[in-house]
């Protein structure tokens, strides 16, 4: 009997962003859905999460793994405002972060390595250790303060797209094997799209991409699963995104999710849409 349950609710969220609005979809073919996703208000996060590990293994690691994530965070904020917050600066010696964004990205990455730590114990402990055992995607932004930079963090192949002045652009590289062979300028015998070249919780190390970014009024931000873009083309993302207001996020998700199955994805679905004040 499956345990999963969807992290945040369907319905508007007020951030200090803008507003949110998320659905995920078991889709055409899975019996269980391993996604989910979280707006949290408070903090000002959202994350999304594509499990793997089979009927309930991956249920269980991109929830966890998300709350992980939330609670480290939660506790930074709550030990910053206590006046107790660590000073840390070991990451990158060559960073040139401001001074506001720093504590931000040094935060993220330490959120998920207290993630996938958490993850791989939960596997050693299952005895399945050594790359096999559960594990799950994390993308997501956070907004550490009111009107400042969103900070993306990205582990995985699940994506951040931005739709600003009429154009879609992906934020997140997808960390699998057809990208590096892509990249590499490969065409023939590539790899499936769906092999990783990490993920939380199958290895006791991790390097997730953590990068800053401006925003202005009116962007629009979509986080997903390789369920809704992996055979939907660029161009109706686009097309979906174009039409979208703040009034109209939930039947954008709804939308996306749609076009989806109408392409024939065989996986779980998920879209959270963010579309920043005007």
């Amino acid at each position: 009997m499956s345990n999963w349950k969807q992290l945040s609710p369907s319905l508007y969220h007020q951030l200090a962003l803008g507003q949110a609005y998320g659905v995920t979809d078991v889709g055409l073919v899975r019996k269980s859905n391993e996604d989910n996703f979280l707006v949290d208000e408070e903090l000002g996060l959202v994350v999304v999460g594509d499990g793997m590990g089979g009927h309930e293994g991956g249920e269980i690691a991109s929830a966890n793994a998300i709350l992980a994530m939330r609670d480290y965070i939660r506790a930074f904020i709550q030990s910053k405002n206590d006046g107790n917050a660590p000073v840390a600066a070991e990451h990158d010696p060559d960073a040139t972060w401001s001074d506001e964004t720093m504590p931000a990205v040094i935060t993220l990455f330490d959120a998920v390595e207290s993630a996938n730590a958490l993850l791989y114990s939960q596997n050693l402990a299952n005895n399945n250790g050594g790359g096999h055992g559960m594990g799950t995607t994390l993308t997501g932004i956070w907004q550490y303060l009111d009107k400042g930079l969103l900070v993306v963090f990205h582990v995985g192949d699940s994506r951040l797209y931005r739709y600003r002045a009429g154009e879609l652009s992906i934020l997140t590289r997808d960390q699998t094997l057809y990208q590096q062979a892509i990249e590499e300028g490969i065409v023939d015998n590539l790899p499936a799209r769906n092999l990783l070249l990490q993920a939380i919780g199958p290895t006791e190390t991790i390097k997730p991409d953590v990068k800053s970014h401006s925003y202005q009024p009116g962007d629009l931000f979509l986080l997903c699963t390789d369920g809704l873009y992996g055979n939907t083309p660029h161009s109706g993302i686009e097309e979906i995104m174009r039409r979208t207001h703040p009034q109209s996020l939930e039947q954008s998700c709804l939308d996306l999710i749609e076009l989806a199955k109408e392409h024939g994805s065989r996986d779980n679905i998920t879209a959270v849409l963010v579309i920043c004040n005007p």
